[in-house]
């Protein structure tokens, strides 16, 4: 990709023309510029409408940005702002760049930056970018094994040591088929672990929301946080702190935080070891219905959730929960609701159906009893200890 032209006022004129074009049409026709084909071209537009949603802080000029898996990978700005959240040290590494936003954000109150990346065009697009927002890194185009064998072991003096090291494994094989156990990823955290204990005291790893949590909690040794991340009840990743201990002290539990950004629900914590613990006390459907964001079902919070809040649960393969009274500040959505018979629904009328531990998926219900998608009410069919319930909200 030719950098220089790329940025020139007379292709980013015509970019900025073509945002609203229809992008295959557009890759039908010769391109007007000799240096640039019009892949090249309808990949930034396509990455300038992805910043406009996933990223707003790079819509500059002169900003380029990468293919399309690229783009995709690439964290969202509101989840790389909250990681950066309370991070700040002497030095930061992060050793898988990519696109370079996570780095962008979880390193703005770090003196020296270290950015490696394989990928020769993308640390070099990430290189002109960071140039054009003002902020400065050394950028190194490097596998992260090569990287990590060419380190000293840090001495008295710190040398090779780094306050904060945050690394994103590749989760897909050559074949592209995702891969879930830390022993296939790219790089094998299990391999490197030891390593990156000597010469940090504090690790942040990116992971795939399908992964489970006791698995990783089994398989590596200091996790001391693990933080489920959802955007808009959409469960986005799993960050996991992992932090030196002192000599001989080992780590009792593993706190779980859930976060459901971009709603104005509260953060959800809790340890591992608690659920185990708790237990759920059931009932039919009260006065109020809570249904937890995607974050503490991603988590397995049933019961501790249950129990924090004073909540009654529906039935154990339900997690739905109930009470006479509201509470407040629960972590996902609370619903006034009443019972009603399914002989009381009438054709046409408008709900945003939700089924859970019911025989009928909504397609199904709204086709059986002939209703429609919308409105501001919900319609949940789900099952208590009861037995099968319709619930209303109002």
């Amino acid at each position: 990709m030719n950098f220089s032209k790329i940025i020139s006022s007379d292709i980013q004129n015509y970019i900025k023309q073509n945002l609203n074009s229809d992008l295959n049409k557009l890759l039908l026709k010769k391109s007007p510029f000799s240096d640039v084909s019009m892949q090249e071209i309808v990949q930034q537009i396509k990455g300038k409408k992805t910043a406009e949603k996933k990223f707003p802080f790079l819509l500059k000029e002169g900003i380029i940005f990468p293919p399309n898996l690229n783009l995709e990978q690439a964290s969202s700005q509101s989840t790389a702002e909250y990681k950066a959240q309370n991070l700040k040290g002497k030095t930061f590494l992060d050793l898988t760049c990519g696109f370079g936003i996570d780095a962008y954000f979880l390193s703005q109150n770090f003196d020296e930056i270290t950015l490696i990346e394989q990928n020769f065009e993308l640390i070099s697009i990430v290189e002109n970018n960071w140039k054009i927002l003002n902020r400065k890194a050394k950028f190194v185009n490097e596998n992260l094994e090569g990287f990590l064998d060419g380190l000293r072991e840090p001495q008295i003096d710190n040398f090779n040591k780094f306050d904060v090291i945050y690394l994103d494994p590749a989760r897909r094989d050559q074949q592209n088929k995702k891969k879930f156990l830390l022993e296939d990823l790219s790089p094998n955290l299990l391999k490197i672990e030891e390593k990156l204990n000597s010469i940090s005291d504090k690790i942040i790893v990116k992971l795939s929301p399908l992964i489970d949590i006791s698995y990783l909690i089994s398989e590596l040794k200091s996790i001391t946080e693990i933080q489920i991340i959802a955007v808009r009840n959409e469960v986005k990743e799993l960050l996991l702190i992992i932090e030196k201990q002192d000599s001989g002290a080992k780590i009792q539990d593993t706190k779980i935080t859930c976060i459901n950004l971009e709603s104005d629900e509260p953060v959800f914590s809790f340890n591992f070891n608690d659920e185990k613990s708790a237990e759920s006390e059931f009932s039919e459907s009260l006065n109020f219905l809570y249904i937890p964001n995607n974050s503490i079902l991603k988590a397995g919070a049933f019961n501790i959730i249950s129990d924090k809040f004073g909540l009654k649960k529906l039935h154990p393969n339900t997690h739905f929960y109930t009470s006479e009274n509201k509470i407040e500040n629960f972590p996902g959505r609370v619903l006034q609701i009443e019972k009603i018979e399914a002989k009381d629904l009438k054709k046409g009328e408008k709900y945003n159906i939700v089924s859970k531990n019911y025989p009928l998926k909504p397609e199904e219900i709204k086709k059986k009893y002939k209703l429609n998608d919308g409105g501001n009410q919900y319609l949940i069919f789900t099952q208590s200890v009861d037995g099968k319930e319709i619930l209303k909200s109002f």
